[in-house]
């Protein structure tokens, strides 16, 4: 009697139940691993291209130099890659040139080559044709890498003249700022451009906060990367009473909450009693634990800053008070200002040497003196 032959085993898939159907959160995973991956893969190939751009630029540079290379033959040599390599695009005469700049630009500054590696060529060709100055580079390098601007908000930072407000216009901060959150000088500014929304010129409070939460992607780009939106007329009870803050933040790098208050005329010293009481409030009843305690932006139209200064100075409070802008500033005159800044400072520099020199001299001369009177001398 022929026995039948076995069954082979299959292993059916489980029927989805309840208990095992995955939801759309459960993708997000596989999801976030693709993404990392792919910044992954982007920044490698872009290192390669920056590397590969820089090297290109030090071999141009070197046979210029030499005097053996000059406009025509890296005209020739544009078309000669051309030819052996057809499908190869960035590699015009024009752009050739390019990275010979960019070399030039910055072989003499080993501290910044991390940085540029980090940005595209676009931003790269942006931050380096745009810019004067070598700190002025390095400010547009670590602020793109660490905000991760793209090329229309980098061009946005540039035309709004961001490194000659920062310069020119430190942000105002009350000391407890500095005790308590040593980092926040790098993280607000003196001014805030809101030109994205398009205010009128008589605009009202109300026109500028729900102006400012329509566009609230284009706030928390101008604020940075770091800040959180948590809500708007944001309520706290005090004494059985209600009271609203305009809007509120969390900063993920300073591990607080930001209470910004909207002014739409000058800054006036007595806003801060309001403004203290509001952060009173949010670290009695709103901050967790682990939190550092909140901080406080009044966002004006615009201050005196030596009215801002004396109110700050006093503050026991984390403050700050800072303008915004609807409007783009004249980068012209912000460029002549600053130049003439840097003309004064560099005055000044030999002129405090010259001081300094005569001092030391001075006391020199005195104490030759008393060597040279012997210990009996009157």
């Amino acid at each position: 009697m022929s026995k039948s032959p076995k069954k082979l085993h299959q292993t059916s898939l489980a029927k989805p139940t309840a208990s095992n159907v995955a939801s759309p959160a459960d993708f997000d995973d596989v999801l976030a691993l693709i993404e990392a991956a792919r910044i992954r893969a982007f920044a490698v190939v872009n290192t390669t291209l920056i590397d590969l751009y820089w090297s290109i630029g030090e071999r141009i540079a070197m046979k210029v130099a030499e005097g053996k290379w000059g406009k025509g033959t890296v005209q020739e040599l544009a078309g000669h890659i051309q030819r052996r390599q057809p499908n190869a695009r960035g590699f015009s005469a024009s752009n050739l040139w390019r990275m010979r700049q960019f070399y030039d630009t910055y072989r003499g500054l080993p501290k910044l080559a991390p940085l540029v590696r980090e940005l595209s060529w676009t931003h790269n060709l942006l931050i380096m044709s745009r810019s004067t100055r070598d700190e002025e580079r390095e400010f547009y390098l670590r602020l793109c890498v660490r905000e991760r601007w793209s090329k229309r908000q980098l061009e946005r930072q540039l035309a709004g003249a961001l490194f000659e407000r920062v310069a020119l216009s430190p942000v105002k901060l009350a000391p407890p700022v500095r005790e308590i959150h040593p980092l926040a000088t790098a993280v607000f500014r003196d001014s805030y451009l809101v030109e994205f929304l398009d205010l009128p010129k008589d605009h009202s409070e109300a026109n500028l906060h729900d102006g400012l939460v329509a566009k609230l992607r284009d706030f928390l780009i101008e604020l940075g990367r770091d800040f959180c939106f948590v809500g708007s007329h944001y309520p706290v009870q005090v004494g059985g009473r209600d009271f609203e803050i305009d809007l509120l933040f969390f900063h993920r790098g300073l591990n607080c909450l930001v209470d910004i208050e909207l002014k739409i005329d000058e800054f006036q010293p007595e806003y801060l009693g309001k403004l203290q009481f509001y952060l009173e409030a949010l670290d009695r009843d709103v901050k967790k634990p682990h939190e550092n305690p909140a901080i406080g932006l009044l966002l004006c139209a615009t201050k005196d800053h030596e009215v801002a200064e004396y109110a700050l100075s006093r503050s026991a409070s984390p403050a700050l008070v800072a303008e915004y802008r609807t409007r783009l500033p004249n980068k012209k005159l912000l460029q002549a200002k600053l130049h003439e800044f840097y003309e004064s400072a560099r005055d000044a520099v030999p002129m405090l040497d010259t001081i300094v020199h005569k001092a030391k001299k001075k006391r020199r001369k005195r104490f030759s003196k008393r060597r040279i009177r012997g210990p009996h001398d009157r």
